[in-house]
């Protein structure tokens, strides 16, 4: 019987007089892979990070596995839009994976342990990347950095995984290997993963949530001219590597 990873209810997020969530209700099922899609400011790393217990909700409940209230005992994982990390700052990229071990609770004087230094090897044979772990980050491209991210974040061995704009910046080339990477990620792991790539929803993700404050819907990953129009307040053609592919309905009028 499948079990519901994540249950949302009733939730809305305010900052100062701002609604950035209202009324989100949204269940997501263990090894679901979702996509969040929606307009810039429709509360989508919002969502994300009400999720990780990152930003306070003004009302509502978030259950992870059954667990309502946090830290959840469950392990997240988490690759945000914009790292930290200062590329030209001289660390390898073990060396930043590595740190996905380290957690509040560090004490002076830490050292990783050998188990962990091993299990690095893992996470960067997963990602495709163990050749690379000697490489300075400042020398990774786009996808390689953003894949580093990921091996990172499989630190913690978590349940869910959740990911913001992982393909933002890279080439199309990268783009498909981070989606390839993360259908195989998915056999172990519920995956959670904003993206404005519309053809990653319409060829990728088992499931859709489209967020513009409020949820405007959430099922299979098929878009209609309705739905679209709702969230975008028009309808949208995807343009793909420089050929249109439509993957909505005709329409009439113009498109914002």
């Amino acid at each position: 019987m499948t079990k519901t990873a994540i249950h949302v209810e009733d939730l809305s997020v305010i900052y100062d007089q701002t609604v950035a969530l209202e009324g989100v209700c949204l269940d997501v099922e263990e090894g679901e892979y979702l996509g969040i899609i929606g307009p810039n400011g429709g509360g989508k790393t919002t969502f994300l990070k009400a999720l990780l217990g990152l930003t306070k909700i003004s009302s509502g409940k978030i259950e992870i596995f059954g667990q309502c209230g946090q830290p959840f005992k469950a392990p997240l994982g988490y690759v945000p839009q914009f790292s930290g990390l200062n590329k030209a700052f001289p660390m390898t990229v073990e060396e930043v994976v590595l740190t996905g071990f380290i957690s509040s609770a560090v004490k002076p004087f830490f050292k990783y342990s050998k188990a962990q230094k091993e299990a690095v090897k893992d996470f960067l044979q997963k990602v495709g990347m163990l050749n690379l772990a000697g490489r300075q980050i400042g020398s990774l491209s786009g996808g390689e950095f953003q894949r580093m991210l990921i091996a990172r974040a499989l630190a913690v061995r978590p349940k869910i995984l959740f990911l913001d704009e992982p393909t933002a910046s890279v080439d199309a080339r990268s783009r498909e290997d981070i989606y390839q990477l993360l259908k195989e990620l998915n056999k172990e792991m519920t995956i959670i993963l904003v993206t404005h790539d519309l053809l990653a929803i319409s060829s990728h993700v088992g499931r859709l949530a489209c967020l513009n404050s409020k949820l405007v819907y959430h099922g299979e990953p098929q878009l209609n001219e309705k739905i679209v129009t709702q969230l975008y307040g028009c309808p949208v053609d995807l343009i793909a590597h420089g050929v249109p592919h439509r993957v909505l309905k005709d329409h009439e009028g113009g498109c914002c």
